[in-house]
């Protein structure tokens, strides 16, 4: 039986020349910090960043590198070489794919086509997930209480009245 190695991912980067994705690793058991590069061929400015990424990801070769590295990370890497690519400099990529991943609070969800919300739901479920505060978070705290000072008067709303009475 062969035994399956797990990596933990250290680190992910993209190299201009020649085009290819590293990644700085350890293996499960040792403490030794490994490098794996990986090159990016086929790729254009004209291709498309979440498929690139998506390939390598699930590429049999990398797969197991890949693990704890996530789709979103991947896909700024591709955009980043994607703007070198078409002239841009690494400040201009990077203000881009971080404008691209701006979430507008008064932007309506509901006229965006599936594909965008999908986009956007996922980039609030990553900053969800790194916001979230977890069980071995030195500043965790298991039942938070807070009491809500009642100086003024309740507001009644309309929606709380009976349904009997008219408004």
């Amino acid at each position: 039986a062969r035994t399956v190695m797990t990596y933990i991912a250290k680190k992910c980067g993209v190299c201009f020349q020649p085009p290819s994705i590293i990644l700085i690793y350890k293996e499960d058991n040792k403490d030794k910090t490994r490098q794996r590069i990986m090159p990016v061929r086929n790729f254009s400015k004209f291709s498309d960043c979440g498929l690139a990424a998506e390939q390598l990801k699930n590429n049999p070769r990398h797969k197991a590198y890949l693990e704890g590295v996530s789709l979103r990370q991947l896909q700024k890497l591709y955009s980043l070489l994607k703007g070198h690519l078409g002239g841009e400099s690494l400040a201009e990529s990077l203000e881009k794919f971080r404008q691209e991943e701006t979430i507008d609070p008064e932007e309506d969800m509901n006229k965006l086509d599936d594909k965008e919300l999908a986009k956007r739901k996922s980039i609030m479920d990553e900053l969800f997930e790194k916001n979230r505060k977890k069980k071995d978070d030195p500043d965790f705290v298991y039942n938070i209480e807070v009491e809500f000072p009642q100086d003024e008067q309740l507001e009644s709303c309309g929606w709380d009245v009976e349904s009997g009475e008219e408004i």
